[in-house]
């Protein structure tokens, strides 16, 4: 039964890293076909932000994916080591998860003051108060 048990669930992991590499790929290539769209109408810097937002939310979505498969790989009666792996891992990951994660707010941050920016010098443009 638990030979069983382990070919399931190492199914189950490539399935899962399969799914976070195709998370991965797909952000990468919509990413870049944006980048491009926008180097051709935009040219400024300001105009990149968005799409590394959305490039860095599928990295961290790629990343739990790939996180979740290396759980499911120790799932089945783990060794010492593989159980040393997996928290090795794991810290990785989960930092690279969360300097990723502080980098998009940031820069959500960043878009969100410059927006308010933009709407004070508009609306002074225009008769209103500040």
């Amino acid at each position: 039964m638990e030979e069983l048990l382990a070919e399931v669930v190492n199914v189950l992991v490539v399935v899962v890293e399969a799914c976070g590499a195709a998370v991965i790929i797909v952000g990468a290539v919509w990413a870049f076909a944006r980048f491009v769209w926008v180097g051709v109408r935009h040219r400024t810097t300001a105009a990149f932000v968005p799409v590394r937002l959305t490039l860095g939310r599928f990295l961290a979505l790629g990343l739990e994916f790939q996180l979740a498969s290396d759980v499911l790989r120790t799932a089945v009666a783990p060794s010492w080591e593989e159980l040393g792996q997996l928290a090795a891992v794991a810290a990785i990951r989960t930092a690279l998860n969360y300097f990723l994660s502080k980098e998009i707010a940031e820069e959500r941050r960043q878009i969100a003051d410059e927006q308010d920016q933009v709407d004070v010098t508009s609306h002074d443009r225009h008769g209103g108060t500040v």
